[in-house]
């Protein structure tokens, strides 16, 4: 008598986690849960091989689950990818908790999540990332000892390094394309200035770049107006203007269909990940176009750097050489990429995948 109400409910049962399209062999997906705070997670392990998954947890006001499970899924394949073109001995991971992060953090919500990473003794590790902050992260690491970027693991707050490294990585991609790396007059419009997009707006400023630049949070907007003599214009167009490079700072896929034919520069080199919508194609579109690409995974690593290297005391040269080499890996990419006739976004899951396979060996 029951089976009939048993097999309704699979009719209308959600897409599997197995089947949805942006699962790619993850190795875990936890979605975790804590009622007295209202915490709702999804912590995304996708590779261990290298070593224990490293990577952030982004807090953000997802539209529903499914995005948030895209999200999830997405970042942790990038993480894999990033740690291991970064030459670290880490894996990829990925977190995110589904809240707004102006209206709805909490600390016992952030100290809810410590636990939840606690229990998966040592197999992922969290750090900060967009819509958590290092003072959330030394909240999360008062609940678990697998919690970086604090002050008792490191360096504290990446984003000065994860800038470093795209502002590096930025003029490796002008080098490469112009022929000089010299940024005196160079138009470089940044989409975001959250943390690591304002640290590139004032190292580019420094450089004498001259900088177009959009975000949905005003104030950023016009410290970056009175004190780079930034000029302003609309975050829904600020992949339309006519520029040397364009820098999207903010949240992913904003390389796709509908913004790849509007790109006003020649050069793409900026922090956010997952920049592109579909990776295979939109890369293709990207070289077919003329337009150098810097993959995201290698020009941001400079803040996982800082989280995996930084031994407390001991300053931060060690990081910041390993991060300035990022502009080397760039340049690499781009010969390697320039020589066959690829994608450089093929290129670079290349190089990774080679390092992974080795691995497993």
């Amino acid at each position: 008598m029951n089976a009939p109400v048993a097999r309704e409910k699979l009719a209308v049962s959600e897409l599997s986690v197995f089947d949805h399209p942006e699962f790619k062999n993850h190795e875990q997906v936890i979605f975790g849960h804590d009622a007295a705070s209202g915490l709702r997670t999804i912590i995304a392990v996708h590779d261990t091989r290298l070593g224990p998954a490293l990577g952030g947890c982004r807090m953000w006001a997802y539209k529903n689950d499914a995005q948030a499970l895209t999200d999830a899924l997405r970042l942790s394949r990038g993480m894999t990818y990033k740690n291991s073109l970064a030459g670290l001995d880490l894996g990829g991971g990925k977190a995110v908790i589904i809240a707004d992060p102006r209206t709805g953090k909490t600390d016992a919500m952030l100290a809810a999540f410590g636990r939840q990473v606690d229990r998966l003794a040592g197999t992922y590790i969290t750090a900060e990332d967009v819509g958590i902050s290092s003072k959330d992260m030394e909240i999360v690491a008062g609940e678990t000892r697998y919690a970086r970027g604090t002050k008792a693991t490191g360096l504290g707050d990446p984003s000065p390094y994860t800038a470093l490294g795209v502002f590096i990585g930025l003029k490796a991609a002008v080098a490469h394309y112009f022929g000089s790396d010299d940024l005196t007059g160079r138009i470089v419009a940044i989409q975001g200035l959250g943390h690591v997009g304002m640290y590139l707006a004032e190292d580019l400023h420094n450089a004498g770049a001259r900088l177009v630049v959009a975000d949905i949070h005003t104030p950023s907007v016009e410290r970056a107006v009175s004190e780079f003599g930034a000029r302003s214009v609309d975050p829904k167009t600020i992949h339309t203007v006519e520029a040397d490079v364009f820098a999207p700072c903010a949240l992913g896929a904003g390389l796709n269909d509908g913004t790849i034919p509007e790109l006003g520069a020649p050069v793409v080199a900026g922090a956010a990940n997952n920049q592109l919508a579909e990776e295979r194609r939109h890369g293709e579109e990207l070289k077919k176009r003329g337009i150098l690409y810097a993959p995201d995974y290698a020009i941001n690593a400079g803040g996982v750097i800082s989280i995996a290297l930084a031994q407390p005391g001991t300053g931060d040269a060690k990081v910041r050489d390993k991060v300035v080499a990022i502009g080397q890996t760039l340049t690499h990419i781009f010969e390697r990429a320039a020589a066959l006739d690829l994608p450089t976004q093929t290129v670079a899951d290349q190089i990774a995948e080679e390092r992974l396979a080795l691995a497993t060996r």
